[in-house]
């Protein structure tokens, strides 16, 4: 295992922890030049969970993709990093649980968007742009004076 740091090849293992869900075996590695301590996740292979998008083509659930564009919404936000594992947990879970092993784009996007909407509404709002893929500025603002009128009916409470 390449040191994320360093890029040295050698380490071991502090720590090994199955999951919850008994499907994913965490490993805490510790680099044997710089020192420094890494995570990471050993799954088993089996096959694929398919997305199905918007023009219905099918592709590879990808949980690194969906983790960037999720860093990216949350980027300079004050989100936990803990926070941001869970929500991936929570739809990988979902992903997992169809039983013909296939999910549609809009199922995740939804289901994310409504999470981050609860969690930071700025986080929802670059999410949701490229997500709901908004065509013009009016489409963006009428989503932004959506969450308006929403904080202002929690406010009045």
């Amino acid at each position: 295992m390449k040191c994320p740091f360093c890029s040295h090849k050698e380490d071991k293992v502090v720590d090994s922890r199955e999951a919850s869900s008994g499907d994913l075996i965490r490993r805490r590695r510790e680099c044997l030049k710089c020192h420094r301590r890494f995570t990471t996740y050993e799954r088993i292979d089996e096959i694929p969970y398919m997305i199905i998008k918007k023009d219905g083509r099918r592709e590879r659930f990808e949980r690194q993709k969906l983790l960037q564009g999720l860093l990216r919404a949350c980027e300079k936000r004050p989100i936990p990093i803990p926070k941001i594992e869970g929500l991936m947990e929570e739809v990988e879970a979902f992903v997992h649980e169809s039983a013909d092993r296939e999910r549609t784009s809009a199922e995740i996007g939804e289901m994310l968007m409504n999470r981050l909407k609860k969690l930071d509404k700025v986080a929802y709002v670059r999410f949701a742009s490229v997500y709901l893929d908004f065509k013009d500025v009016k489409e963006f603002l009428n989503e932004l004076k959506g969450l308006l009128k929403e904080r202002g009916a929690h406010q009045n409470k």
